[in-house]
């Protein structure tokens, strides 16, 4: 049922401060009343979140930072909102009764109630990768067992989504995922290598977290949506491909066993794939901008180039080895984002952690699939703890 003012449509917002959390808000308050927002959960901003919370009357507000339920509790005063600190009143807002849970808690800090919500059935809108590449096996597994559903809020996995057109896997020769390039698309390799913090986050066409733009700059972001796609559209790593396009207009290609391709198209806008989750199976008219071919003109295409970017690779290849490599990678590469971002680190050397931490996990027999969520999380603690000190021994 298409969701009206009689009959709204209601959503818990996880990760509601953040930038697909801001774009959401913002297309619910221009839907007019069809959407009603039942919980919303952030990580430390206290104040953005009561203000999300107050202007849509939301019943309870979850906020991870314990530190910051003082000053929560402080901004949400006199307004009825009940409001909570820590991971498990995060999860407690993911598990409330609701029509749909918009995943999108940056990291792998939303692997636990990303995972919650499928565990009770719910409809998830995922903009939260980590799930499926720390988790992705048992999230999958969770989902199928209650009957939960995925939609795809990544603009490159929905672009895929709605390329597909509910054509079934074993027709697909190839799944492309595009990549704008970053901002060091035409770098060169001792440029890139020299790269500052501040050179990885400005990005030429999105407008993301930290995290999540580093990744895209070194390409990992691609990686990881690859091993996301692997598990959400059940595709072989086989028949996984990158295509580098500059315009970030085309976000995801099908190629399909008799020769057709289908392409999913839009303006580089997160509204768009946002509303496509919020509205679906019908469409949300929204005020982004519509694409024009003719003032484009043209559109053009790169294969991506490992050796300058060669995060890209060793996603592929923890993709491709299975197991609990995709894992190892993904906790491996937080650390290295977070080293990077704080300047303790040069560009180049996050691969390189990253590689020996899995090389690390082979050796020692860490990279065997992880039977559940919780065995999951539990390896990446035990990898993030093993780069830390790793990374602490190269600084001491």
């Amino acid at each position: 049922m298409s969701p009206s003012r009689d009959n709204p449509r209601k959503i818990v917002l996880l990760g509601a401060t953040g930038s697909i959390g801001h774009s959401t808000t913002r297309l619910i308050a221009e839907a007019d009343g069809i959407y009603e927002i039942s919980a919303v959960a952030s990580g430390s901003d206290a104040e953005g979140l009561a203000r999300i919370a107050r202007k849509f009357n939301v019943p309870f507000a979850a906020i991870a930072d314990v530190k910051a339920y003082t000053a929560l509790k402080n901004a949400l005063s006199g307004s009825g909102i009940e409001c909570a600190a820590g991971a498990e009143a995060v999860v407690e807002a993911a598990s409330l009764p609701c029509d749909m849970v918009v995943a999108a808690i940056a990291g792998t800090h939303g692997v636990a109630p990303t995972c919650a919500a499928l565990g009770l059935g719910r409809t998830v809108a995922l903009a939260n990768k980590e799930s499926l590449v720390c988790a992705g096996t048992a999230a999958m597994r969770l989902a199928a067992k209650h009957n939960a559903r995925i939609l795809p809020m990544d603009s490159e996995h929905n672009a895929i989504f709605q390329a597909l057109g509910g054509e079934h896997p074993s027709h697909v020769e190839v799944m492309t995922l595009t990549a704008s390039g970053g901002p060091f698309r035409l770098w060169t390799q001792d440029q890139i290598a020299a790269a500052t913090p501040a050179e990885a986050l400005a990005h030429p066409n999105w407008l993301m977290g930290p995290k999540v733009t580093v990744d895209s700059a070194s390409l990992m972001n691609k990686g990881l949506e690859l091993i996301e796609a692997h598990h959400l559209f059940g595709i072989s790593p086989e028949k996984l491909a990158v295509l580098v396009h500059p315009q970030s207009i085309i976000h995801g290609l099908v190629s399909f066993a008799d020769g057709s391709v289908t392409a999913g198209m839009a303006c580089p806008d997160m509204r768009i794939p946002i509303a496509h989750c919020l509205s679906w199976p019908h469409r949300l008219p929204t005020a982004s901008p519509k694409l024009d071919l003719a003032a484009l003109a043209s559109l053009t295409f790169e294969a991506p180039d490992m050796t300058r970017f060669p995060a890209l690779q060793l996603a592929i290849d923890a993709m491709r080895e299975g197991k609990g490599l995709p894992t190892v990678l993904n906790a491996a590469n937080e650390v290295a984002v977070e080293a990077f971002l704080a300047g303790r680190i040069g560009f180049y050397a996050m691969s390189t952690l990253v590689l020996e931490a899995m090389n690390a996990a082979v050796r020692s027999g860490m990279a065997v699939e992880p039977v559940s969520v919780d065995e999951a999380l539990a390896v990446h603690h035990v990898v993030r703890d093993r780069c830390l000190a790793l990374l602490a021994g190269r600084h001491s």
